[in-house]
């Protein structure tokens, strides 16, 4: 059944989406074997209760992940799928064997990896279209202004960026309109309140908030006993190692006490909590839910409806505070590849 919230607009050029995201990069292998037929499913309810905005990438699981959502949306009903919005990251190198290989943001690869992900996607035009990371070997004014193009021809709605700092924001606002900056934030991961949160308020950019859940690890769903598959990424992953890990799961239940105080679950107090963030700025923030499942999806929803005032936001920033958290959110090599970390 449809969910009316108000919409949020992301930034002051981009489109209006509903207030979640769904995040699809679990659906295509990185937390381990997904079930395709709920993936499915699940892209589906989250249509069906007014969800617009789906991310995908087109490195998430070498394009089976813009296969899955192009499935997802012939399979829907036109009313759905006409409400459809698309953001694809594009620039991440892999092999055949799954590896990491770099980043391209040369302009005649962001149009080849535009071409590619329209084909896959079965559509005429990207929504927005983002580069996963930056290039440290292309000024980002280059990036930006390929996809600039991709916008006059039509292919693209609306320009994105991800995890990058607040010089290459501004930098790449000066090229062009920027509609909104990806970037993981949560209640454990809040670097980006320092520096890049007042840039992109000042230059009138939105948000979408990935790992809002930080990859379930706040989500209230993990016990101490719990082990990652070799293929699970969070396997490899800092806080969910050893006594990091034992660390952020006593902050999961400090925040448990607050959420059974509000009738809530841990997870929806948390992507409460980050949905608290947006309103109060010109600049949206819009958390993206990377729910693999109908289950998780009605448990992230229930968030909208949580309601959190002034005691509530002190009492849990007082449960986990800005920098609670152990161990960083990517291992030490991918860390150095963010520039929204430098």
């Amino acid at each position: 059944m449809t969910t009316t919230h108000t919409p949020r607009t992301l930034g002051t050029t981009g489109p209006d989406v509903f207030p979640l995201g769904l995040g699809c990069m679990g659906m295509s292998g990185m937390y381990g074997a997904a079930d395709r037929a709920e993936s499915l499913a699940t892209v589906h309810a989250a249509l069906e209760a007014g969800v617009t905005l789906l991310d995908t990438g087109d490195f998430y699981g070498m394009g089976h992940n813009e296969l899955l959502i192009a499935e997802a949306l012939r399979t829907a009903p036109p009313a759905l799928r006409e409400n459809a919005l698309l953001s694809v990251k594009f620039g991440a190198l892999r092999g055949p064997d799954g590896s990491w290989l770099g980043f391209d943001g040369r302009p005649a690869s962001v149009k080849t990896f535009a071409a590619y992900s329209l084909q896959r996607l079965g559509v005429d035009h990207i929504d927005v279209y983002r580069p996963s990371r930056l290039d440290p070997q292309v000024p980002i004014e280059e990036t930006v202004g390929a996809v600039a193009e991709l916008v006059e021809q039509g292919y693209v709605r609306h320009i994105g960026l991800s995890e990058v700092g607040a010089d290459t924001i501004r930098r790449a606002a000066a090229t062009a309109p920027i509609a909104d900056l990806q970037i993981e934030y949560a209640l454990i991961s809040r670097g980006i309140e320092r520096e890049i949160l007042p840039a992109v308020r000042e230059l009138g950019i939105g948000i979408t908030a990935y790992g809002v859940l930080s990859r379930g690890l706040i989500s209230g769903h993990y016990t101490p006993d719990r082990r990652f598959a070799a293929d699970d990424w969070r396997a490899h992953t800092p806080r969910f190692q050893g006594d990091n890990y034992r660390h952020n799961l006593g902050l999961v239940e400090s925040l448990r006490k607050i959420a059974e105080e509000k009738g809530a679950t841990v997870a929806q107090i948390a992507i409460a909590w980050v949905l608290s963030r947006g309103p109060r700025y010109d600049t949206a923030i819009v958390p993206l839910v990377g729910a693999r499942t109908r289950e998780r999806l009605a448990e992230s929803l229930g968030a909208l409806d949580v309601t959190l005032d002034a005691a509530d936001l002190a009492a849990i920033e007082g449960a986990v505070p800005a920098d609670a958290a152990a161990g960083t959110r990517y291992a030490a090599a991918q860390m150095a590849m963010l520039d929204s970390e430098r």
